[in-house]
């Protein structure tokens, strides 16, 4: 009976420690498979929230690729102040113009002409061309400065014009209008007009 109970005491005993050294196991089992699954899912979406991220920039970057940069309209609102500036201020064209014209009445008109007519001639037509000229350019750098201002409506929607390229056209549309009236002023006279003769 005593063997018995020795043998029976030690299957016990060794249950027990088999029983308290699963338990011991299981929650270690736990602790260390646990972090290692939650890391490995923090670790999918950081990497997919930067994969979105870059993707997000990517498109960004091609669309403002896609977008004109309006280097042309900063350009041509340039080009029609230069018109503008040179219309007031004369240019080659205008004096060269001049010239002709004084050339060319000087040989139409004869030594027995009138002041008058030889004042008209001679300096009234070359004030006349330089004028005309003058008004050409005006016109371009009108046209020039008001393409500006409209060319965003026929361009990319919701992509608004630069500020500078707006006050530049402005600028060239101002002086084309000027000069506009600075030309039919000489041409027809209210402005310096031709010395009256006796």
């Amino acid at each position: 009976m005593t063997t018995k109970t020795d043998a029976q005491r030690d299957a016990e005993i060794r249950e027990e420690d088999a029983l308290s050294q699963e338990t011991a196991t299981e929650p270690e089992a736990v602790e260390t498979t646990a972090p290692e699954a939650g890391a490995t899912e923090d670790d999918d979406a950081a990497a997919e929230a930067a994969a979105e991220a870059e993707l997000a920039q990517l498109a960004k970057d091609n669309a403002e690729a896609d977008r004109p940069s309006g280097v042309g309209q900063g350009a041509a609102a340039i080009v029609s102040v230069a018109l503008g500036v040179v219309a007031m201020s004369g240019s080659w064209l205008g004096t060269v113009a001049s010239a002709r014209e004084s050339l060319i009445g000087q040989l139409n008109t004869s030594q027995s002409a009138s002041v008058a007519t030889q004042v008209s001639e001679v300096y009234g037509d070359s004030w006349h061309a330089a004028a005309l000229v003058g008004g050409v350019f005006s016109l371009i750098a009108l046209i020039v400065g008001a393409f500006v201002l409209v060319r965003p409506a026929f361009g990319v929607p919701g992509r608004p014009q630069a500020i500078w390229i707006k006050s530049v056209a402005w600028a060239g549309v101002s002086l084309g209008v000027l000069g506009l009236l600075l030309a039919v002023a000489k041409y027809s006279d209210l402005l310096l007009g031709l010395p009256k003769t006796s």
